[in-house]
């Protein structure tokens, strides 16, 4: 199975020769599965001329929001539509979790409670997972249709599912410990409040279910049903 990867952002330039960039992360974390991947540098105005070159996409982070005023974000959404309507199973984690909400009348925002970062525990499915976190904006209103899977005391709507051709998480199952101290040093100063940066520093290595939710996604891109199984 081709799964064609649409990278809307970037890693900060001091991980990527250690780490990669994003495909890479999710390449990694879907090993094992058989997987083939080809990559979209959407965010530099890279798009797949059909949605027939893969047999599944996947759409990443981002540092940009949704709402912004982007020349790639309108036509990334209309290709959301597109894989939508050719029956093709989508993935978006964070950005893209809201950039698909977006694209399908549903609504985002700039959180005014602040930030999620670093180690953070879910209600997935009834079973707490933990994942690691980075946004500040949030679907405040989900699309017509979907159903809410995963969610926290800070994030409503931090999973969804429409049927089984769209499933949409805003955490980040691809990153690890290192690409988390990464954004703290990096990223992060001037940006999260200085004890948030210390809070998530000093719970950095806590232990994150992401193999789990990488089964989870790969059941997801073959058709396999998800409910009640979180692993």
């Amino acid at each position: 199975m081709k799964i064609g990867i649409l990278q809307t952002g970037h890693a900060p330039d001091e991980v990527k020769g250690e780490l990669g960039d994003y495909a890479t992360m999710f390449a990694k974390l879907l090993e094992g599965n058989g997987f083939d991947y080809v990559d979209y540098y959407v965010v530099d105005g890279v798009f797949p001329a059909s949605v027939d070159e893969a047999d599944g996409w996947l759409i990443t982070g981002s540092k940009h929001g949704v709402y912004e005023d982007h020349d790639w974000i309108p036509p990334l959404e209309a290709l959301i539509r597109d894989i939508r309507d050719a029956g093709k199973p989508l993935i978006g984690v964070c950005f893209g979790h809201q950039i698909i909400a977006q694209a399908l009348g549903g609504k985002v925002e700039k959180f005014s409670e602040g930030w999620s970062a670093g180690p953070t525990t879910y209600d997935v499915q009834g079973r707490e997972m933990t994942l690691n976190a980075w946004h500040q904006d949030q679907v405040i209103t989900p699309p017509e249709g979907a159903e809410v899977f995963a969610s926290s005391d800070f994030c409503a709507n931090a999973g969804l599912v429409i049927g089984k051709q769209v499933l949409t998480i805003q955490p980040h199952p691809e990153f690890t410990a290192k690409m988390i101290d990464g954004l703290i040093r990096y990223r992060a100063p001037g940006v999260l409040p200085d004890e948030m940066i210390k809070e998530v520093a000093g719970n950095i290595d806590a232990k994150v279910d992401d193999h789990e939710f990488a089964v989870m996604m790969a059941k997801f891109f073959r058709g396999e049903d998800i409910k009640g199984d979180p692993a």
